[in-house]
């Protein structure tokens, strides 16, 4: 089993696959979090305005 089909859910149906895979999960989201937190951090405060939001509002967002 390569690294890549283990990113793509390959442990499927196995108690440790499915612990793995709920980590890979994990680690993709708060990846995802962090990456979409620092992109809008970069935005100024007009821009944010634009799209509803304040610089207040990074912080608490918890995206799924």
């Amino acid at each position: 089993m390569t690294i890549h089909s283990v990113l793509r859910g390959g442990f499927h149906g196995t108690g440790i696959g499915q612990r793995l895979n709920a980590l890979l999960h994990a680690i993709r989201a708060w990846h995802d979090t962090r990456a979409t937190r620092k992109a809008l951090s970069r935005l100024s405060d007009r821009e944010l305005e634009d799209i509803g939001l304040c610089r207040g509002d990074i912080d608490r967002l918890s995206l799924r």
